[in-house]
């Protein structure tokens, strides 16, 4: 079974990133972290107490992590936009194989978070990216459980895929307010109430 975990703005800039959220829903957000590993930095925001969004962006001042970075960031280009849903799950490896996913999976931390995440060949996930990307967190520490409640809820999330289908099959049982839609254009589209009402990113 899979749950999903948190949504992810890339975006050229960290600073680019936070100001887009923080104008759409008239909110702080709360600081995040580097990824070592991954040459990346993020921040975060409460969407309640399992549930949250980052904003991730190549950081300036990290290593070239020697191979394409996650969430497809080497190539992305343009304003800030919602381009990755991530689902934890127990069993990666069975999870990857469900969706011809290539990859391994990294063991990652920073203070006292731990976890793991398939980690694609390309950076992209499969299904044109649309397809969540992998997480498992070890211990009881989650970054949800300690972000200040911002008054911002997912109401829904909707994946849009040509191969629909084909992608619901491979998720199997997923919980969250999470829609597999057909369309021929590939995308994400989210629902938020937030402080400003509601809110669409897609």
């Amino acid at each position: 079974m899979m749950e999903l975990d948190h949504l992810a703005i890339a975006a050229r800039t960290l600073a680019e990133g936070v100001e887009f959220v923080e104008d759409a829903f008239g909110v702080t957000m709360a600081p995040g972290g580097v990824h070592d590993a991954m040459g990346t930095h993020n921040r975060l925001l409460s969407l309640g107490p399992n549930l949250y969004l980052e904003v991730i962006a190549i950081d300036p001042d990290g290593r070239d992590p020697g191979r394409p970075r996650w969430f497809g960031l080497d190539h992305f280009d343009g304003p800030p936009r919602l381009n990755n849903w991530i689902t934890r799950c127990d069993d990666i490896p069975k999870a990857m194989q469900a969706l011809a996913m290539d990859g391994e999976v990294m063991d990652l931390s920073r203070g006292d978070l731990a976890w793991q995440m398939a980690v694609t060949e390309s950076g992209v996930t499969p299904f044109d990216g649309m397809a969540p990307a992998l997480i498992r967190w070890q211990g009881a520490a989650h970054p949800a459980a300690r972000l200040p409640d911002a008054a911002c809820r997912l109401r829904a999330l909707t994946v849009a895929s040509p191969r629909a289908s084909a992608l619901r099959a491979a998720l199997g049982d997923l919980e969250g307010p999470v829609a597999v839609m057909t369309s021929d254009a590939p995308g994400l589209t989210a629902v938020f109430d937030t402080p400003k009402g509601r809110v669409t990113l897609g």
